[in-house]
């Protein structure tokens, strides 16, 4: 993997590896317009979506870096996401803070595959994925081509893990199934295919023993710490990040659900070795993304 042109690490404080981009310039969102409605109202966040640049500026204030992507679930939702095309270029555009990801859709078989290769070629550095969310197991064979071309393309893949604010609270949570997000299913990518970084997304609630696991055995598994205020990381989590799996572990808030300042603000609470810390919050991304 080449550099991130225009993209200076060394310019930045730390590397926030999960910020959703799911708003357009059109109004699209990567959402039906209830589901949006419903995550809002789930996380409570006084934050609203932010287009690419409005994302960019928001970072730059800050001296952070970020990860941006949306979710492509057309199959499942019925919904064409907001425009990752559009989102490149904007990342391109704001290259000394956004670093963008592409999203395609599993179920779409053989063209999910085909756009996986159109979005590199525009220039994404990984590919986001939501197995719940999408409605597909990353352990079926049937994905076995989509990964393996990702694997061929040297880009990462992050991947939603454990519980979800997607539908949390809805009638059958929106049709979402939580097993699809179990870590144990990545657990059958990484061994399939060795030369793909696999990044498990968010603590694993209630699978982090699982998420541990795979980070431990598999030299191709990684665990992002969004989505929770590090206050509430469960005990085994922590004793892993700050040891062991500290050369492992990344930092990402879940933009705009979590801010990066939350995170950053309660992640320093927890007293880590500051080895840990510089590994965590920038070094091991630089390393992962080849920056």
């Amino acid at each position: 993997m080449t550099a991130w042109p225009g993209f200076d690490p060394a310019a930045v404080r730390a590397i926030d590896l999960h910020v959703h981009v799911s708003i357009d310039s059109s109004g699209r969102t990567a959402s039906p317009p209830a589901l949006t409605e419903a995550l809002a109202a789930y996380f409570k966040s006084p934050e609203k979506p932010r287009t690419v640049d409005q994302t960019a500026e928001y970072y730059r204030e800050r001296n952070l870096a970020a990860v941006v992507f949306t979710v492509d679930a057309t199959t499942n939702l019925g919904h064409a996401p907001n425009s990752v095309d559009e989102l490149v270029d904007g990342a391109r555009r704001n290259a000394d803070v956004l670093i963008p990801f592409g999203s395609v859709d599993p179920l779409q078989g053989e063209a999910a595959v085909d756009e996986a290769r159109r979005q590199a070629e525009l220039g994404v550095r990984g590919f986001k994925f939501h197995p719940s969310v999408q409605a597909f197991d990353p352990s079926d064979p049937a994905h076995i081509p989509l990964f393996g071309a990702i694997e061929q393309l040297g880009l990462p893949v992050l991947v939603h893990t454990g519980q979800t604010g997607a539908g949390a609270r809805l009638p059958g949570g929106y049709g979402f199934r939580l097993s699809l997000s179990n870590p144990m299913l990545l657990d059958d990518v990484a061994a399939r295919h060795p030369d793909l970084q696999v990044i498990m997304a968010h603590p694993s609630v209630p699978w982090q023993d699982e998420a541990i696991s795979v980070a431990t055995h598999k030299g191709n598994a990684w665990i992002d710490l969004s989505g929770w205020s590090a206050k509430y990381f469960p005990d085994n989590l922590v004793r892993a990040a700050r040891t062991y799996l500290s050369d492992k572990c990344l930092f990402g808030s879940d933009f705009p659900a979590l801010t990066p300042e939350r995170w950053m603000d309660d992640f320093a609470g927890l007293g880590f070795p500051e080895e840990a810390v510089r590994r965590i919050v920038k070094d091991n991304a630089v390393r992962l993304l080849g920056l």
